[in-house]
């Protein structure tokens, strides 16, 4: 790797993967993806409803396929995941000699189900079977909501042998619940004899917290939630992988699903910006970085220090937390809310935007 990018190398030898929070055609095109990949150590990649509505609306890059596209009758929603399937497609070969040489651990793309199917089960699973079908990438990851109504979708999905990443995970009883999903789906399989090597990561989203609680914090606590709830987390990532549980499925050749530390971007300006990425670097694990974050890092010529696997101060951090006025368990179940509804409203803008694309190109 070259010297000028200790930060992305150093988190990557502590066994964490860094993979990049976002995708566009242009990124594609001019080989910043591939730059990422070779130089900077990135070995990963996700997308939202936010990064590809910013995306597309942002420029020309997706006119020719969306004309394309639309001279096949597609439009809406179907247009928008054929558009994402190609981007995401070729992402995914990027990728696949990371994905070989790890032997499918590592090397991952991810795409979203529709956000409105956030409290449908039946129809999560059934749009999640049909991308990923239609994607035909075995190193791709179907994103599914971890609310209540998603558990039980990725539970089936497991089962089915489609690989899930589980996003708008805030707090350690949601990642828990996301967790035994995930083992659900592989006792499942195991009991009907089944390959259990399916691939799952669990997202964790992290700066939202501090954000969340910067006008209600004391300067000495201010921006300290997100890393203590994700210690919690990563704590209980890896007490789970020790346990009785797993151990059994492990043994009949199941992987553990990696804890994600996602929306790692700083929101506070003073902050520096790898301020999370080196609080949260981890063995085993994955950071998914937004450019900027990602940009920070490899600039960086601090060494990564591995977290501690017991938490560390984490629950001192969440008492006196507590006890200056923030009710952790009741923010974490709003801001699982409030991710949702913010997907939701991109998703809304990400159509409108398809729409007034596709009608000014159909009028040209």
């Amino acid at each position: 790797m070259p010297a000028s990018t200790p930060g992305t190398v150093s988190v990557h030898r502590l066994g964490q993967s860094i993979w990049v929070d976002n995708i566009t055609r242009t990124m594609l095109d001019d080989g910043t993806l591939a730059r990422y990949i070779a130089d900077w150590a990135v070995t990963g990649l996700t997308s939202n409803p936010t990064i590809f509505e910013k995306a597309i609306a942002g420029g020309k890059a997706y006119d020719a396929s969306i004309r394309a596209l639309l001279a096949k009758g597609l439009g809406g929603e179907k247009l928008f995941f054929k558009l994402a399937i190609e981007d995401l497609t070729r992402a995914a070969d990027l990728f696949r000699p990371i994905h070989r040489d790890t032997q499918g651990v590592d090397g991952w793309v991810s795409l979203e189900v529709s956000p409105l199917l956030a409290n449908d089960t039946a129809a999560t699973i059934a749009q999640a079977r049909e991308l990923h079908a239609q994607a035909g990438r075995n190193n791709l990851f179907i994103k599914v909501p971890g609310t209540p109504e998603g558990l039980p979708a990725i539970e089936q999905l497991i089962f089915d042998g489609i690989p899930v990443n589980v996003t708008l995970l805030f707090d350690r009883e949601q990642y828990l619940a996301a967790a035994d999903a995930y083992l659900k789906g592989l006792e499942r399989r195991l009991a009907k004899g089944l390959d259990l090597k399916v691939c799952s990561v669990a997202s964790l989203f992290v700066s939202r917290w501090d954000k969340a609680t910067a006008a209600k914090l004391p300067a000495d606590l201010k921006n300290r939630l997100g890393i203590a709830m994700a210690e919690r987390c990563y704590k209980a990532f890896c007490d789970l992988k020790n346990s009785t549980r797993f151990q059994k499925l492990k043994a009949a050749g199941a992987r553990p699903q990696r804890l994600l530390f996602a929306s790692t971007g700083v929101k506070d300006p003073s902050l520096a910006g790898d301020y999370y990425v080196q609080a949260l670097a981890a063995p085993d694990t994955v950071n998914t970085m937004p450019e900027e974050t990602l940009q920070a890092t490899a600039k960086s010529s601090t060494a990564a220090k591995a977290q501690r696997d017991d938490g560390g101060d984490c629950e001192g951090m969440l008492a006196r937390i507590t006890k200056a006025g923030v009710d952790v368990a009741r923010l974490g179940a709003d801001l699982q809310v409030e991710g949702r509804d913010s997907f939701d409203k991109s998703w809304s803008e990400l159509l409108s935007n398809i729409e007034s694309k596709t009608a000014s190109l159909a009028a040209r």
